[in-house]
């Protein structure tokens, strides 16, 4: 509650504002099993080239599942799946190598996974979401940082949810330990990778 003073024709008037923090939305009545729309979605990531710039790429082919627990978010869970031979940076040749033992080893590992193990509500629509994440069979904790973007009931009569995510990831962590050393100095790939996820969730 705050209290400010206005002056007006000679008199001082005595106004009390009202301040509150935004209403956290009640999502209660969105509890339920939801599946990715990987129609929908996008899983990217970003990493550092040559110490100028970032290569861009995401991964096609995945598959997810939502347990939203809207009373309770602490109770809601959420698993990941990801093909990794589905990788695109827009470049054949690269990603062609990424899918080798320099790399991700796709033959031994075809598959990037993520469980969650805590979830929690920070403020309003702001979401914090820790889990498992395996790469390359290496298994690590991240925290995923989430915002609640909406939702709706589709044309078709289907109940939608929205998220964004990131986090970032140590890749050498996870044994992509691949690199070149510059003439310039510095290596090729940055260790620092981005992760960012665009969801949209369909109630199953």
């Amino acid at each position: 509650m705050g209290i400010f003073n206005r002056k007006a024709a000679g008199t001082t008037e005595t106004v009390e504002a009202a301040i509150t923090a935004p209403a956290t939305p009640d999502l209660a009545h969105l509890s339920g099993e939801y599946a990715i729309d990987t129609t929908h979605s996008r899983i990217g990531f970003s990493v550092r080239h040559a110490m100028v710039t970032n290569v861009r790429g995401e991964f096609a082919e995945y598959q997810g599942k939502l347990h939203l627990d809207g009373a309770n978010p602490a109770a809601s869970t959420a698993e990941l799946s990801i093909k990794v031979a589905s990788i695109d940076t827009g470049n054949e040749q690269r990603d062609g190598h990424l899918r080798t033992g320099d790399f991700f080893e796709v033959e031994t590992h075809p598959e990037i996974t993520f469980r969650s193990t805590s979830a929690e509500q920070l403020d309003g629509e702001t979401y914090r979401m820790a889990g498992d994440l395996t790469i390359k069979g290496t298994t690590r904790p991240v925290v995923l940082d989430l915002d609640f973007t909406g939702s709706a009931t589709d044309p078709y009569g289907i109940q939608r949810l929205g998220f964004e995510g990131r986090t970032t990831v140590d890749r050498t962590a996870f044994g992509l330990t691949y690199n070149a050393a510059l003439e310039t100095g510095g290596v090729l790939i940055g260790e620092k990778v981005k992760l960012t996820f665009d969801i949209s969730a369909v109630r199953a």
